[in-house]
């Protein structure tokens, strides 16, 4: 199997974690969870530290290796359409490589949703590019895998801008606000109408998952006591 997927080591140092794993012994924990949500949100802050806490592979989305996306952030629609299509192709890819029952026999956290990239699509691309898009994309005839749950993070775009900034990768730099606001605005009105798969929403403004245990163990016993097919997660209730 040749997907990009890291295999982690649990973290045997915290027992807020032990505990919360002998809990999931009594709960059926999900096996394929995907993390999304828009640019500077913390989607691969949190699937790392998901798949490090419940032992789970790792899939990460491959921005690294897209070589029009530095180019996309720096000279805009120009360079839309193939930073888009190397999405896609990869996404292809990831599916022909996966062995024969795919992702539905084995645990697995990503950081992203492979249904994402028609966001992005209609976001970044005109009529005819999107239109050409979606011939390729009927032509691949894709069809991934649900996860068992999605963990949507939102955050208003200031903080998006502060952590983007934070990270300080020198083309996210480029990224403009407004181009923040629209995809959080693609990405809300995805996601009110997404019934795929179990939706668990989280309010991200103020959370610290990388750093601040309280947070993320209380995101676990969400994970955990999950009922119904769309919940929120919001563990400061007084921001709104």
């Amino acid at each position: 199997m040749t997907l990009s997927v890291e295999t982690s080591n649990s973290d045997q140092t915290n027992p807020a974690l032990g505990s919360l794993r002998s809990n999931a012994q009594r709960y059926a924990l999900p096996s394929f969870i995907a993390v999304e949500g828009p640019i500077g949100v913390g989607k691969t802050t949190l699937a790392r530290r998901l798949a490090e806490s419940l032992n789970y592979p790792l899939m990460l989305e491959p921005v690294n290796e897209n070589p029009f996306l530095d180019r996309f952030y720096t000279e805009g629609a120009s360079q839309a359409l193939p930073t888009q299509l190397f999405f896609l192709l990869h996404r292809a890819r990831q599916l022909a490589d996966m062995p024969s029952g795919g992702l539905l026999d084995q645990n697995l956290v990503a950081d992203f949703l492979m249904e994402k990239d028609e966001l992005f699509a209609k976001l970044t691309l005109d009529a005819q590019e999107f239109a050409l898009y979606q011939q390729i994309q009927n032509s691949l005839k894709l069809n991934p895998p649900n996860p068992d749950l999605v963990i949507y993070l939102q955050a208003p775009t200031d903080v998006l801008l502060q952590r983007i900034h934070h990270r300080g990768l020198q083309s996210e730099l480029q990224i403009a606000a407004d181009y923040l606001i629209s995809l959080s605005e693609s990405y809300t009105e995805f996601f009110h109408y997404y019934d795929d798969a179990p939706l668990l929403i989280v309010n991200a403004a103020e959370i610290d998952f990388a750093n601040n245990d309280v947070h993320f163990d209380q995101l676990l016993e969400q994970i955990l006591h999950m009922e119904g097919n769309r919940q929120f997660f919001n563990p400061n209730p007084t921001l709104i």
